[in-house]
């Protein structure tokens, strides 16, 4: 809680229900999961005799107006610079691979607004998510995306990014962070996408002849399926034209994927440019390894938090729950005893006052 100290209460005039009791309950709610303001108001009345342990709630919990009302208002990007320094404080000193990536979240839409749109940071080896930036389309990812990478703590990581994110800017803001990156090439940058895959062709065609490189091969099969994977990193070609401009580029990566699902092949070929001088065991881990914000955060947050069912569409409350989920979502992933799924943690949360308080390490205020 002292990290949400700087959040400013948005009402006028001062209220029974103070601030930093309604971030309380909304925390302990969503973590034990509730996924509407109903729900959070419910549960903070069947839960005020245990609220109390932390404060005093002399004016008991508030109605789901009240949630919702404060919420609509509050400031969220001064909530999730919050949630990054509070993120920043548990990992100072962040290591591997960092993959940035966006999600819009489907029902948040009405009343003539788009549905909205985050951009979020996770740490793969962590499995924790860094921070997120609201944009107000999936169009706006690049502006998003300097945003998010000037609040993080960056230095000796390696950040990876689909093909949206692949512009000369960020690939600057990265570097400047002390960072590498590790970005996917497509036709979003037609003439770099064109030399990245002549270079590959000719070299190849050639067998590699004077062109410094590693490969590296994975085979993986489960239910039915075998996937090989091949990947070649060969250092970038100095004075072509077409790789000018890109900060401290050094190194070229092609990944390739043959899959076979009973007896059904398919083949996918992938092009990334990089600043970091590594082999092809690593950064074709680190491709492969971009897409756990795809399955370890934004499917948690739509199977065990319903996140694309959620309606809530008045000023800032769906960006700001988005928050909510993503700061429980941590405090569960946080917990290395946890022997069961995200949704299930989420119900022992409920049912079990010491579940509850270990995952959220509160001590009581007396």
């Amino acid at each position: 809680m002292e990290h949400f100290t700087d959040l400013q209460d948005p009402r006028t005039r001062q209220s029974e229900y103070p601030l930093q009791e309604l971030l309380l309950v909304a925390i302990c709610a969503v973590l034990s999961g509730a996924d509407n303001w109903v729900d959070v108001a419910d549960w903070g009345k069947l839960k005020l005799e245990w609220l109390r342990r932390f404060l005093p709630f002399e004016n008991g919990t508030a109605s789901h107006d009240t949630f919702g009302r404060v919420f609509a208002l509050l400031d969220a990007a001064v909530f999730e610079a919050c949630f990054i320094a509070w993120m920043v404080s548990l990992c100072p000193a962040l290591k591997g691979v960092v993959a940035v990536d966006g999600k819009t979240i489907r029902r948040s839409h009405g009343k003539g607004q788009k549905a909205i749109h985050v951009v979020s940071a996770y740490a793969h080896s962590l499995g924790l998510t860094l921070g997120q930036v609201k944009t107000s389309e999936k169009s706006n990812e690049m502006t998003a995306i300097p945003e998010l990478l000037d609040a993080l703590l960056l230095k000796g990581c390696l950040v990876t990014i689909d093909a949206m994110g692949c512009q000369k800017a960020i690939a600057a803001k990265i570097i400047e962070r002390e960072a590498d990156y590790l970005l996917m090439v497509k036709n979003n940058q037609p003439t770099l996408a064109a030399a990245v895959e002549d270079f590959f062709e000719a070299a190849e065609r050639d067998g590699f002849d004077g062109v410094a490189h590693t490969q590296a091969e994975w085979v993986d099969g489960e239910h039915g399926r075998i996937e090989t994977r091949r990947c070649v990193v060969a250092e970038a070609p100095v004075g072509q034209k077409a790789f000018a401009g890109w900060r401290k580029l050094k190194t070229l990566v092609k990944v390739e994927s043959r899959r076979e699902i009973n007896g059904e092949v398919s083949h996918e070929r992938r092009y990334y440019i990089s600043s970091r001088q590594a082999d092809a065991s690593d950064l074709g881990q680190a491709s492969r390894g971009h897409w756990g914000i795809e399955n370890k955060l934004h499917w948690s947050l739509d199977v065990s938090y319903g996140e694309d069912q959620a309606r809530m569409r008045t000023g800032n409350a769906a960006e700001n729950f988005s928050i909510l989920r993503r700061i429980t979502l941590n405090l569960i992933r946080l917990d290395k005893t946890r022997k069961t799924g995200i949704k299930n943690c989420r119900l022992k949360s409920g049912w079990d006052d010491a579940c509850r308080q270990k995952l959220l390490g509160l001590q009581d205020l007396a």
